[in-house]
């Protein structure tokens, strides 16, 4: 499910030693991007046009260094993101002591192009089962009588916790 071949070369993570035990190190991006790749649920956090924030969870597969997730074009977070492309997604556990936390920064574009999606349904089916078979066609996934819209998200910023010890914080900027 990790397209790695694609993947742009990241930058060695950079540990905030603030928040993070002097024991602790930077795990390598590799790492991050296996965790990424094989998250079951992400939290997508976007802006409102008024400026509240709404959030909500989904799925998302990682592909050609981004992560790609897919709503109805009339969902919140579709309507947000057609005024304010920036977006927060998020996986990890829900744990204090133990497990590690990703923050993806970045802009979600739509992706429109039928070979790619077709790509991408693949990638769905595979790691959620049939369940989340699309069709596609005119640039959208389908599935029954419903569509979707997809975008992808290439890391601007992505933030690592690791939890218990030794606790840490890392970050990676992406050009």
């Amino acid at each position: 499910m990790t397209d790695v071949p694609d993947t742009p070369a990241a930058p060695a993570g950079r540990l905030d030693p603030r928040y993070s035990d002097p024991t602790a190190g930077a795990p390598p991006w590799t790492e991050v991007e296996r965790l990424i790749a094989e998250a079951e649920l992400f939290w997508i956090s976007t802006v409102r046009p008024d400026g509240r924030p709404h959030v909500t969870p989904l799925p998302a597969v990682w592909s050609s260094g981004a992560l790609h997730f897919c709503t109805g074009p009339e969902e919140r977070k579709a309507r947000n993101l057609a005024e304010n492309p920036h977006v927060v997604l998020t996986t990890g556990v829900n744990t204090w002591a133990r497990g590690y936390d990703v923050v993806v920064e970045g802009r979600a574009e739509r992706v429109r192009d039928d070979a790619r999606l077709r790509g991408l349904a693949a990638l769905w089916e595979e790691k959620y089962g049939d369940f989340w078979h699309f069709d596609v066609r005119d640039g959208h996934f389908h599935h029954g009588p419903g569509l979707a819209v997809v975008f992808s998200v290439a890391p601007h910023t992505v933030f690592g916790f690791g939890k218990g010890e030794p606790f840490s914080q890392t970050r990676w900027r992406f050009a």
